[in-house]
C-alpha cells in the first residue's frame, strides 16, 4: 500500500545515515541534491540549498546491500560523489557536505 501510494503522488525515499542512526526522508521525484539537503539541513534550506550545497557522497541501497559495508562499497567504486544537478534516485544513501 505503501509502495503504491509514493508512485500515485510522486514520491521518492532517501536515506542518511550516522554512526548511531539511520534516517529514511521522503521528497519529490525528481527532486536533485541540494533540494534535497534542503529537508533536512535548516542551512541548506528552500532558497539558500545551493549556495551552502558542496556535494552529496552518494550510494545505492541495493549496493550497500550486496556488497555488505561502506568500505566494500567504495572499494568497488560505488561510491559516488555528486554535485548540484545529481536527481537523488529512490533509496539512495546520501551523505551531504
Amino acid at each position: 500500500i505503501i509502495t503504491t501510494g509514493f508512485k500515485a503522488i510522486h514520491l521518492i525515499y532517501f536515506f542518511t545515515a550516522g554512526e548511531d542512526e539511520v534516517k529514511c526522508w521522503q521528497i519529490r521525484q525528481g527532486c536533485k541534491a541540494p533540494q534535497a539537503a534542503g529537508t533536512i539541513h535548516g542551512d541548506f534550506g528552500a532558497q539558500e540549498s545551493e549556495r551552502g550545497f558542496i556535494c552529496a557522497e552518494v550510494m545505492k541501497f541495493e549496493e550497500l546491500k550486496e556488497a555488505g559495508t561502506e568500505q566494500a562499497v567504495k572499494a568497488a567504486g560505488k561510491y559516488r560523489q555528486q554535485g548540484k544537478e545529481y536527481v537523488v534516485t529512490d533509496g539512495d544513501i546520501i551523505f551531504f557536505k
